[in-house]
């Protein structure tokens, strides 16, 4: 099933690997849940790449639990990080199906890292991207020095492999931490980085402390100007019961450093979302800024 943009990388190699492959495709012009799950039933798709968004909206259909998706024998998804719980109960739902999450940009014409099938068993590795591919080489850095960065720190991800579109290390603006295992761990991007009272981070934690509160079914954070502090942390939510931002402060005290703790809450319908499943950002900021 081709249902993601031919405009990115990713839904080229996709179309491209499988004509190279001699497989039939199922091309979906725009995505909708419904009309992937039909698509999928009717033409017995086995295989398909898919943004953590669309994942979502996939096993939110009211006609997910009625539709017959036993043709499915794997399912790849990337261009955006996954939420922990997203990808739990992905697997949960969907047990016959092998799950592979691919990370990586045009830069390096595709993917870098991937976390396979067998990866997804352990809970511990679920929130990560995986280990790097064979022949490619990564480095966690300190952006601002150049150096490398001590094991499970987290720093920007530089990446050296022959497919790069240039020489030398491609600085990919990706924040991650790297385990001892070598498994990656996606903290935001660089350009997302939260810098409050000079403690700086990236967004992806604190979204994943908010996701684990019974409330919230999704959530999104950034960094909202302030004069004293240089930021302040904001978040989106969309909540499925009423909640309120001290009661988020309180159970994300736990789970994350206090100056990670959100400061202004909004609570909406829709989390706003690029083409590709990514944050947009900047619109959150403004939504933030506008109305919390």
């Amino acid at each position: 099933m081709m249902c993601v943009p031919f405009v990115h990388v990713g839904g080229s190699l996709g179309m491209l690997g499988s004509l190279y492959s001699g497989n039939t495709s199922v091309v979906q012009h725009r995505f909708g849940a419904g009309e992937w799950l039909r698509l999928v039933q009717e033409h017995r798709v086995s295989t398909a790449f898919l943004v953590p968004t669309m994942l979502q909206r996939i096993l939110d259909h009211p006609d997910f639990a009625d539709t017959d998706l036993t043709s499915l024998v794997a399912i790849a998804y990337g261009a955006a990080a996954a939420p922990v719980a997203l990808v739990r109960r992905a697997l949960a739902a969907l047990p016959h199906v092998a799950f592979a999450n691919v990370f990586g940009q045009t830069e390096t014409l595709g993917a870098y890292t991937t976390l396979l099938p067998e990866d997804h068993r352990d809970p511990n590795r679920v929130g990560s991207v995986g280990r790097p591919l064979p022949g490619v080489d990564v480095r966690v850095v300190d952006p601002d020095t150049g150096t490398d960065v001590e094991m499970e720190t987290v720093g920007e991800l530089w990446v050296h492999t022959s497919q790069n579109v240039s020489e030398g290390w491609l600085h990919t603006g990706d924040l991650a931490r790297q385990d001892a295992d070598g498994y990656i761990y996606p903290s935001g991007r660089l350009t997302d980085t939260i810098n409050r009272g000079g403690e700086k981070f990236g967004p992806i934690e604190v979204e994943e402390a908010l996701r684990t509160h019974p409330a919230v079914s999704d959530a999104a954070v950034a960094g909202i100007a302030d004069e004293e502090m240089g930021q302040r942390v904001g978040a989106v939510v969309v909540a499925r019961s009423p909640v309120t931002l001290e009661e988020l402060r309180s159970h994300c005290r736990e789970l994350i450093a206090c100056f990670k703790l959100r400061e202004w809450l909004l609570i909406v319908d829709h989390i706003p979302y690029t083409d590709t499943g990514k944050v947009n950002r900047r619109q959150l900021a403004a939504l933030i800024a506008s109305r919390a």
